[in-house]
């Protein structure tokens, strides 16, 4: 394999400017001169070649390539953004390029220009960067290898409640619950209704787990490379206040009343002003408070309340007095000391 004319040309001025450029750097930082670097005789390059941007048309025309790359298999094992690789030609030792896959899905290669990766395997990539070379008349039979040092978009990312969120590489045939351990498992906090962002599907893959993994292994799905594994916080409920423990009680299956909730928070003191309780919620217009009637809700006169995720169920102290208004600022001070105990109603 040799370089044609044209090619030749067109590296020497590529080696070249990227030679005085470097020289230029090495003098402004060191206030002195360089050396630059010599290029071999028979390398060199012309102007780039306009309108130099390629699709993965030049290589996959085929239909039955299409319909493959569209399939979950074959988006496993094709290149995206942020990917590491390295392009080679065989017996072209200045071509040799070690480059990211960009936000655009290009790259930028010595002669060719941008070309377009994203979406090609690592052999249409080898095959369109060969025809690049040989339509532009370059190099005569180019045989060009990628490998992939850092195969990022091919990685798993799993965020949210998890000990280590992250992107785990090699993501090919591994399941959720072995992708959930390499994440170091579940916070306390998390909840177990996960959600899988997968590409080319518009809609996520909702699944619910159970406490204990071990338990039920229907949820444990196939987790393909460059999935999104999302692990949302479990809903909130805090009893604060005259309570014997004032907690943050997580229910993620299930619903709680105000009674059950008081319950599992230990009850109320007797020092508590049962009439003054309020629950405090977030809604669209902001934050309200509901008073809540506990001592008729405990003589079976009034219905009991349920509660909803993020709620905070404020018991005031009896003989305290609240300032109107005050009572949401003293109950979000509260809720954010207390200890948080996962429930199942």
């Amino acid at each position: 394999m040799t370089f044609t004319r044209r090619g030749r040309i067109f590296l020497f001025l590529f080696v070249g400017f990227s030679s005085l450029t470097g020289l230029a750097s090495a003098q402004q930082a060191t206030g002195g001169s360089a050396s630059v670097p010599s290029i071999p005789a028979n390398v060199s390059a012309a102007q780039p070649v306009p309108n130099a941007t390629a699709t993965a048309q030049d290589v996959a025309s085929d239909p039955a390539k299409l319909d493959a790359a569209n399939s979950d298999q074959a988006t496993a094992a094709r290149l995206g953004v942020g990917d590491l690789i390295e392009v080679n030609v065989y017996n072209v030792p200045e071509l040799a390029s070690k480059v990211r896959v960009g936000s655009s899905g290009d790259v930028y290669l010595p002669l060719v220009d941008y070309v377009h990766l994203e979406g090609l395997t690592q052999e249409e990539a080898q095959s369109l960067i060969e025809k690049r070379l040989a339509d532009g008349g370059f190099v005569r039979n180019p045989h060009v290898t990628i490998l992939v040092d850092e195969a990022a978009s091919q990685g798993v990312t799993v965020i949210g409640e998890v000990t280590k969120p992250g992107i785990y590489p090699d993501g090919a045939d591994h399941r959720l619950y072995e992708v959930i351990s390499e994440a170091g498992g579940f916070s306390p906090a998390a909840s177990r209704k996960i959600a899988i962002l997968r590409r080319n599907r518009p809609d996520p893959i909702r699944v619910d787990l159970p406490r204990n993994l071990a338990d039920d292994v229907s949820g444990n799905v196939e987790i393909l490379p460059g999935d999104t594994i999302t692990v949302p916080r479990a809903p909130i409920i805090y009893v604060v206040g005259d309570v014997g423990r004032p907690s943050g009680l997580l229910v993620d299956n299930g619903t709680l009343t105000v009674l059950q909730a008081l319950a599992l928070a230990g009850g109320t003191n007797r020092t508590a002003k049962l009439g003054g309780a309020r629950i405090i919620r977030k809604g669209p217009s902001g934050m309200t408070e509901v008073k809540v009637e506990i001592k008729k809700m405990l003589e079976a006169k009034s219905p009991d309340v349920t509660l909803q995720a993020d709620d905070i169920l404020f018991i005031p102290l009896s003989g305290g007095r609240v300032v109107a208004g005050r009572t949401f600022e003293a109950a979000m001070s509260m809720a954010t000391m207390v200890g948080i105990y996962s429930v199942h109603p």
